[in-house]
C-alpha cells in the first residue's frame, strides 16, 4: 500500500489524515525499521507492507466506533504499538495507554513517543491479567490486536471498561459464536461485527464490538494460570 493508496483508504473510513500525522507515521516507519535489526519488533518490514499490515489494519479499528467521542484507550498486548500508536497519531486527543508484559518493546516505544512528541501515553509494564486487576472501569475503549482467542481477552479487557463503554477486538478469520457462554459471563454483548478483507493481499479481517453493560464481577480476572487452565 503506497501513500496515495493509504490516504485514499483512509479517506473512506471517514479519517482525515493530516500532513503532520502522516509525517509521524513515515518516522514510526523509520524507527520500526531501524530498531528490528536490534530486536525482533515485526516480521513485517517492506514499508509497502508496514503501511498496510501495521499502519491501515490498526486504523480499521474505526469501521466500528468514532474515536472522535471517546477520551481514553487502553491497547492490550500493545507489542510495536499497534494498534495503539498507529490511533493516537490520527487522534491525538486520545488519552492513551499502552501495556505489555516485555521490557524491551517499551524501551522501543518510549523513543517513539518522544521522537514523534506524542504527548498523554503512559507505557505500563505488565501482564495484562495484572494490570486489569488495578485498573478496574477505567477506560471508555480497550482494545487488542492479535493476542489471544476473544474468551481470554474479555477477562483481561473487559474489567478495565467503564459501564457502557467498548472493547474492540482486531481478529483475523475467528468465529465469535464460539464465545457466547464466555461473554454472559463477564456481562457483555456485541454491538457490531465487521468482516472484510484487507485490501491488496485480500485476508480475511474480523472487528468485533463489544458493549459493557454491568460491572465485571470481581473473581475476574483471574491467575494467568486459572486463564490458561480454564478459559471463560
Amino acid at each position: 500500500m503506497n501513500h496515495d493508496e493509504f490516504i485514499k483508504a483512509l479517506k473512506a473510513m471517514n479519517i482525515d489524515i493530516q500532513d503532520k500525522m502522516l509525517e509521524q507515521l513515515e518516522k514510526y516507519y523509520e524507527l520500526l525499521v531501524e530498531w528490528n535489526q536490534k530486536m525482533n519488533l515485526t516480521a513485517i518490514t517492506d514499508k509497502k507492507d508496514v503501511y498496510l499490515k501495521h499502519f491501515y489494519d490498526s486504523l480499521t479499528l474505526c469501521k466500528v466506533i468514532n474515536l472522535k467521542e471517546e477520551e481514553s484507550l487502553c491497547d492490550i498486548g500493545t507489542g510495536a504499538g499497534f494498534p495503539g500508536i498507529v490511533l493516537k497519531i490520527c487522534f491525538p486527543h486520545l488519552k492513551l495507554t499502552l501495556v505489555d508484559s516485555l521490557n524491551k518493546r517499551l524501551v522501543f516505544l518510549a523513543e517513539v513517543l518522544k521522537t514523534l512528541k506524542l504527548d498523554n501515553v503512559e507505557i505500563v509494564h505488565a501482564r495484562a491479567e495484572e494490570y486489569a486487576k488495578k485498573n478496574r472501569d477505567k477506560f471508555d475503549v480497550v482494545t487488542a490486536r492479535a493476542v489471544a482467542p476473544l474468551n481470554i481477552l474479555l477477562e483481561y479487557c473487559i474489567p478495565l471498561l467503564k459501564k457502557g463503554k467498548y472493547f474492540i477486538a482486531l481478529k483475523g478469520n475467528e468465529d465469535i459464536t464460539l464465545y457466547q457462554k464466555a461473554m454472559e459471563k463477564v456481562f457483555v454483548k456485541i454491538e457490531k461485527v465487521e468482516v472484510f478483507n484487507l485490501p491488496i493481499e485480500n485476508s480475511i479481517r474480523t472487528i468485533i464490538k463489544i458493549k459493557k453493560e454491568k460491572s465485571t464481577p470481581d473473581k475476574y480476572p483471574r491467575k494467568y494460570s486459572e486463564i490458561k487452565k480454564s478459559p471463560l
